[in-house]
């Protein structure tokens, strides 16, 4: 194994050195003055990230602990939601609400397909209404970032509130998630934040509390009330990851430093070289090829190839973390992540590594075309 090692996946995501310093500060008590300062900080620069003046609640979890919070705190057992789903992380919400006893709605997609905002519309009007849409922004398991925008717009004016799952995607592409008219938009730490792992965190709109006063679904650690009750007191309900939040902290002010919309276009300049290096090499997409899916490049790998072995191999002998294909898709593609702290020689890194792998693996490849083009596209101007 190389000493020199590179991680180009979804999450997790490689973590500033400043952030890893704000990590390793001497401990402090959770409900002491200095970390009640630190608390309203990070809540206050998390809403500026979220674009929202929502409620913005925070656990030590991961991502999919905020999933299932959220529908404990939404429904009651028997209550109809509509799971949209059009990759793995589609079908986690359906499972986490069929687990609470909810009568689910599935509307599934094509892995690799991108949700309609008037297909969803339609069937919620022939479900007869939801308690809730779930839906899925950046579907890392394909590459797809959805437009849920025009979603959560066309769901306006109805009684059903809009959930979103959108735990790789803030930060690295836009989301407004007042302006959109999102009732609940979770994130956690790992992905474009550029945070260790075992934060998660929730925008939760007027309309979502007050539904959440009726909903009899049992919770506790991940009940909203309770978080927000401590919260307005500068503290949190439980013992919370002091570390994490430290680092985050710091992580926050670098991405609000650089600013959003830097942000949004360097991460669609990643995409961009991503892609164009992939294709380069005469490998096949299954991610879409535009700016909106600058989250993780999903490529094919040809037929006689078993994507594992060649993530395994460029572990193994470049040193680069990259990933393989989610269920039904397993050993059928690879996937390299671009989102947090990521450039573009980190992306050409890995481009060159797959290329060696799948020489080795006797696949077919144009040879030493994939960087120069990287290069190529990340050069070009955005348009915004």
């Amino acid at each position: 194994m190389p000493e020199k090692r590179y991680l180009v996946t979804p999450g997790p995501t490689p973590v500033p050195p400043q952030v890893l310093a704000a990590t390793a500060q001497p401990m402090i008590h959770h409900r002491s003055p200095d970390f009640r300062g630190t608390l309203e900080r990070v809540l206050e620069r998390l809403a500026s990230v979220f674009r929202t003046e929502n409620e913005l609640l925070l656990f030590t979890s991961a991502g999919t602990a905020a999933m299932e919070g959220t529908i404990a705190n939404l429904c009651s057992p028997g209550d109809r939601v509509l799971a949209v789903s059009h990759g793995y992380f589609g079908e986690r919400w359906a499972a986490i609400a069929r687990g609470y006893s909810c009568e689910v709605e599935h509307l599934r997609y094509e892995w690799g397909e991108t949700p309609g905002a008037d297909e969803i519309a339609a069937r919620l009007e022939a479900a007869g209404g939801a308690r809730v849409v779930l839906l899925t922004h950046s579907e890392t398991s394909t590459g797809v970032v959805s437009d849920v925008q025009s979603i959560a717009e066309r769901l306006a004016g109805s009684d059903t509130l809009v959930a979103v799952d959108a735990i790789s995607s803030l930060a690295a592409v836009p989301l407004e998630t007042d302006a959109w008219g999102i009732d609940v938009c979770l994130t956690s730490s790992h992905k474009a934040l550029m945070s260790p792992p075992g934060l998660a965190f929730a925008a939760v709109s007027a309309d979502a509390f007050e539904a959440s006063r009726t909903a009899t679904c049992p919770r506790y650690y991940m009940d909203w009330e309770r978080t927000r009750a401590a919260q307005e007191k500068g503290e949190n309900p439980f013992s919370p990851a002091i570390s994490l939040i430290l680092g985050l902290d710091v992580a926050l002010g670098l991405i609000l430093e650089e600013g959003l919309e830097a942000a949004h276009e360097r991460h669609v300049r990643l995409g961009r070289a991503c892609r164009a290096g992939a294709q380069a090499m005469g490998l096949e997409l299954f991610s879409p090829d535009e700016d909106r899916s600058a989250v993780v490049t999903a490529i094919r790998m040809p037929a006689e190839i078993d994507g594992s072995a060649i993530v395994l191999f460029m572990r193994e002998r470049s040193g680069v973390t990259a990933i393989g294909g989610q269920g039904q898709l397993k050993g059928k593609l690879v996937r390299i992540g671009h989102i947090g702290y990521v450039d573009v020689f980190d992306v050409t890194t890995a481009l060159a590594a797959l290329e060696l792998a799948l020489v080795e693996a006797g696949a077919d490849v144009e040879r030493s075309a994939a960087v120069t083009a990287a290069l190529d596209a990340h050069a070009e101007p955005v348009s915004v």
